[in-house]
């Protein structure tokens, strides 16, 4: 069966929304995670993350999911008609 136009638009809009919500939250993920990382190295004090090696290592590994995520948005979005 053939969509009608509405339902078209309506599934593009669904799309569209869906990848945008994928790019803002992974970003917000990539941002936290370098945050972290910059916390772990020491770089950004005042907080009981501060120099502590675990989130020196696992703060680049967040900020590559968020990326990740982010990546997956945009190609998503590109793909959808």
């Amino acid at each position: 069966m053939a969509r009608s136009t509405r339902q078209n638009a309506r599934l593009s809009l669904e799309m569209r929304m869906k990848s945008g919500l994928l790019i803002l939250v992974g970003t917000l993920i990539a941002v936290a995670g370098v945050v972290f990382a910059l916390q772990g190295l020491g770089y950004v004090g005042g907080s009981v993350m501060s120099g502590v090696t675990f989130w020196a290592v696992l703060g680049p590994l967040i900020a590559l999911i968020g990326i990740a995520m982010a990546a997956f948005g945009v190609r998503y979005r590109r793909s959808s008609p």
